[in-house]
């Protein structure tokens, strides 16, 4: 708040379930049963973005918010939903997804990391059933996920790593922002300004933000840090309307 920013959050369980036992019967799913028949279903991932989209129509209403200026941000399983919440949703003027890993900022053709098998089989309802024929296949894929990076374009992002987050492949979650950046470029900005993975501890912000720092799966503040400079260089220089 010294900073000038506000926090709105949400428990993701208000939202939709995220127990395998209980999926699509709680939450937003109970509303679109039939939905559920469809390969092309929207499972959880999906399902707490639609959430983040609604808090979003709230905060547009809200005088104390200026909602041309709203940042996304989610960590882990939730840094999926923020990436998805941002590629849907152009009114996220910015995207921030920490260790987000398979199914979220991570490449799944490096074959490196969690794979699409292991989504499918702990979390079968994170994703759409569609989704399942592709298990086995995460090297042959014919997309990837720096096109939903791309999506969010050329609205700023950023994705951030650990070093010991092994099953979130830091590699592979900096090659996918790497992906991204020609079409952030083709859109007229700076895209990522670096060729080469940064060393632990050097946060490179463009339009696209990247840092790794030592330890694990978890947010820090030095992570806020670098999110709070990143939001001030883009949002604190740019004008209101």
């Amino acid at each position: 708040m010294s900073r000038g920013y506000a926090l709105v959050t949400a428990y993701r369980e208000d939202l939709a379930s995220d127990e395998a036992s209980t999926r699509f019967t709680t939450g937003v799913h109970v509303l679109y049963p039939e939905f559920q028949k469809q390969g092309d279903n929207f499972g959880t991932i999906a399902a707490w973005a639609w959430g983040l989209s609604r808090i979003m129509d709230y905060l547009q209403t809200d005088p104390a918010i200026d909602a041309k200026r709203v940042a996304v941000f989610g960590w882990s399983r939730l840094g999926k939903a923020a990436l998805w919440a941002g590629a849907t949703d152009p009114r996220f003027a910015m995207v921030l997804s920490h260790e987000s890993g398979a199914g979220g900022a991570k490449l799944f053709r490096r074959g490196v990391g969690e794979t699409i098998r292991r989504l499918n089989t702990v979390f079968p309802h994170w994703y759409c059933g569609n989704f399942r024929k592709y298990m086995d296949r995460d090297t042959t894929l014919p997309f990837d996920q720096h096109l939903v990076i791309s999506l969010i374009a050329p609205r700023p992002v950023y994705i951030a790593s650990a070093q010991d987050d092994k099953g979130s492949d830091p590699a592979g979650e900096f090659a996918a922002a790497k992906a991204a950046d020609g079409v952030y470029r083709f859109l007229g900005t700076n895209g990522l300004p670096t060729a080469t993975m940064p060393p632990l501890n050097e946060s490179v912000q463009g339009q696209i933000g990247y840092h790794i720092r030592p330890g694990g799966h978890d947010v820090l503040w030095y992570d806020w840090s670098q999110y709070l400079r990143f939001a001030d260089n883009h949002f604190k220089a740019a004008p209101k309307n």
